[in-house]
């Protein structure tokens, strides 16, 4: 269920693709990114600044090119972070009714997905979980359990500039009727075999499957990467 896609090698040539190679290159730049961040955070060395700041712009422009997006664009999205660099953390709720699963329609794209979105700061991951199921679904519910950490980068979701790791929560449902939020289109529950077509910046088929098997799974495994 997971993809290399950086460190695939195709048709045993030993060559990589173009789609290969720019994803190798855009997880170059978002290192680059982190470590120039970093430097400007906590060096008092105006020289040394200057140099970061220089890196920070070289990554941008890096970034602009792979994505074929306007500098400025790129460089929006980073001029909000400060500090030492972290991954960004989206959470997810899974929710089960009569064996078919919770989805919501988003506005941004059309597509489906599981209930949830970035962490808000101030909030742990149940809150956070309760906030997006009852914005997104119109629906209360309560959390179980983790059933999964997942690396975006080692799944088959389009390229994007954050590292993102996505956090799946196992919540109980307390009936009602599933309503959309102010920022989806639709919200209701789909069986394993008449699942709708994906948001695959937001979830993957595979992973739709994995949340399927570990929420009948009573184990307690939690799949991590």
């Amino acid at each position: 269920m997971t993809s290399r896609s950086c460190e695939a090698f195709k048709g045993g040539r030993g060559k990589l693709t173009a789609l290969d190679s720019s994803l190798r290159m855009l997880e170059y730049v978002k290192r680059i990114q982190a470590l120039a961040q970093s430097g400007l955070a906590y060096s008092d060395n105006r020289y040394d600044v200057e140099r970061y700041e220089e890196l920070r712009s070289i990554s941008v422009e890096m970034a602009a090119l792979i994505a074929d997006t306007p500098v400025e664009k790129i460089r929006g999205l980073f001029n909000g972070e400060e500090g030492y660099q972290t991954p960004k953390l989206d959470v997810r709720g899974v929710i089960l009714r009569d064996g078919r699963m919770l989805f919501v329609r988003e506005k941004i794209d059309g597509f489906w997905t599981l209930p949830g979105g970035w962490a808000d700061i101030g909030l742990g991951p149940r809150e956070n979980v309760i906030k997006e199921v009852r914005e997104e679904a119109g629906l209360d519910v309560a959390p179980i359990r983790l059933l999964a950490v997942i690396d975006k980068k080692f799944h088959p979701h389009p390229p994007s500039p954050w590292h993102t790791w996505k956090l799946f929560i196992l919540c109980a449902d307390s009936g009602g009727v599933p309503r959309p939020g102010p920022e989806t289109l639709n919200a209701r529950f789909f069986g394993p075999d008449e699942i709708p077509r994906l948001s695959l910046t937001r979830i993957t088929p595979g992973q739709v499957e994995m949340m399927f098997r570990l929420s009948r799974d009573g184990s307690g495994e939690v799949l991590f990467d």
